[in-house]
């Protein structure tokens, strides 16, 4: 393509999780090499891609909201003599392709999530006939092999699918059948996207997987390596200052990855580990392979080797069959584990899962008000956490500037946002991925209020309410 080429205008909408959004990127990379750019919005895009998420409740109620509003952009653009290509890729895409085209006949490409490798051949198949493209099979070949170097920077934080797909099918979830079955990219692949995302200006990576502490890729010497060994090598990559990963399993967190909390610097001490039920009996139900004293010994064992770490988890209210007993038992492993941070939310139906033809369903109401319960609790947790904070040192990792003048944002180890002034003598000149000391001086709702301490050697970690209750 020339220079003089008139370029294409791409906009990416995501929903829902972490991998999402590395997914979204991965596609502007592959369409890049046909002239696609980004757009500031989709009134000025050429091609609009909804990536979609299948966890979330009404997932495809506010798919199909979206794209009402989308044809009337893409009649516009046709009126004046343009076109509008409109795709929908994702889990919903993947779960519901013939009802999208049913009743969205207008969308161009539907993909699901192991199929947007082929983005530039589906561009260039609706270029040559009409009606829609649709590509939801799981593909042989793995779309990793086919996908370019990344060119366009994440910027300071930066996503990296290791892992693909889930094996564990929990009667709610339908991942397995959106995702397929768990992948684990090699060693070799993982390191080498890793220095290309470091070498962009990438000081923090999270390792993205359905099931992350599953990946066993293959190693240089031709072994599966265990998670705990890749962060043991990515965390001699020159520049990168942190690393976390997410999203984990109770099942497969083994000892080694347990040890590696204590053993590598450059993992941060947050870990994200849904346990979604505190009662033996839902999980059970759920098929989550796990009891809650397993969660509780992991969580023992996790404290043990990094007394400063940060947990954060899910959790289901009304799971079909829950009882006011497993309600109450779910309460009582909150108040024993402790969580810095948590996403909860009210079981709702998932056609082709297991769950969702249970004849035992909660009523709405009572899912609302163990709901209600839950989240007051894991709220006052959080809060904790955050006041415990203050007063505290801590390293804050700068991510850019602030939404007012004179301000930097940034992130906590513990993953909090963070934000604060900068004096005017130093400014924000320079000092976006630096790695500061700051001195926690707010806990607000959404995020901490710090002070710089220059670059002196840092303070002592703050204590978790876990740690002051037992010191106590």
């Amino acid at each position: 393509m020339t220079a003089s080429t008139p370029r294409k205008r791409l906009f990416i909408r995501s929903w829902g999780c972490q991998m999402n959004v590395y997914d979204s990127g991965r596609m502007a990379d592959v369409l890049a090499p046909l002239g696609y750019g980004p757009a500031e919005g989709p009134e000025d895009a050429d091609m609009i891609v909804l990536n979609t998420c299948h966890i979330r409740e009404k997932a495809s109620e506010k798919l199909f909201s979206e794209l009402g509003r989308l044809r009337v952009l893409k009649l516009a653009k046709e009126q004046a003599g343009g076109r509008l290509v409109l795709a929908v890729a994702g889990c919903v895409a993947q779960a519901e392709g013939a009802e999208i085209t049913a009743r969205a006949p207008y969308v161009d490409l539907v993909l699901g999530p192991q199929s947007y490798h082929r983005l530039p051949e589906m561009v260039a198949r609706i270029s040559r006939a009409s009606g829609a493209v649709i590509e939801t099979d799981f593909p042989v070949e793995q779309k990793f092999d086919f996908l370019p170097d990344s060119t366009t920077p994440q910027g300071v934080t930066a996503f990296l699918t290791i892992q693909e797909g889930c094996d564990k099918f929990c009667s709610f979830c339908v991942v397995p059948y959106t995702r397929g079955s768990e992948f684990s990219r090699s060693a070799a692949a993982v390191v080498k996207e890793a220095r290309h995302l470091v070498a962009q200006g990438a000081r923090e990576i999270a390792l993205l997987g359905q099931n992350v502490n599953a990946w066993h890729g293959e190693g240089p010497e031709g072994r599966p390596w265990t998670l705990a060994r890749l962060l043991l090598e990515l965390a001699e990559i020159p520049g990168l200052a942190r690393l976390r990963y997410t999203t984990s399993h109770p099942r497969d967190m083994d000892e080694a990855l347990i040890a590696a909390h204590g053993a590598i610097p450059q993992l941060m001490p947050f870990l994200h580990l849904p346990v979604q039920s505190g009662s033996d009996r839902i999980l059970a139900a759920m098929n989550r392979g796990h009891r809650a004293d397993d969660y509780r010994r992991i969580a023992e064992k996790l404290y043990a080797v990094r007394p400063d770490i940060a947990l954060s988890s899910d959790f289901i209210a009304g799971h079909p069959g829950e009882s006011e007993a497993d309600h109450q038992a779910t309460l009582k492993l909150i108040e024993d584990v402790r969580f810095a941070l948590a996403y909860s939310f009210k079981y709702s139906p998932r056609p082709g899962t297991p769950a969702a033809t249970a004849v035992a369903q909660v009523e709405e109401t009572v899912k609302d008000r163990r709901l209600q319960e839950i989240q007051a609790l894991l709220r006052d947790q959080q809060d904790a956490f955050n006041r415990a904070c203050v007063g505290r040192s801590c390293a804050v990792l700068i991510t850019g500037a602030g939404r007012h003048a004179g301000q930097f944002a940034g992130r906590s180890p513990w993953l909090q946002p963070v934000h604060g002034l900068v004096s005017p003598d130093l400014g924000l000149t320079g000092l976006t991925g630096q790695m500061v000391t700051a001195v926690v001086t707010a806990a607000l709702p959404n995020s901490l209020s710090v002070r710089l301490e220059g670059n002196e050697a840092l303070g002592p970690p703050a204590q978790t309410p876990r740690q002051e209750k037992a010191a106590a």
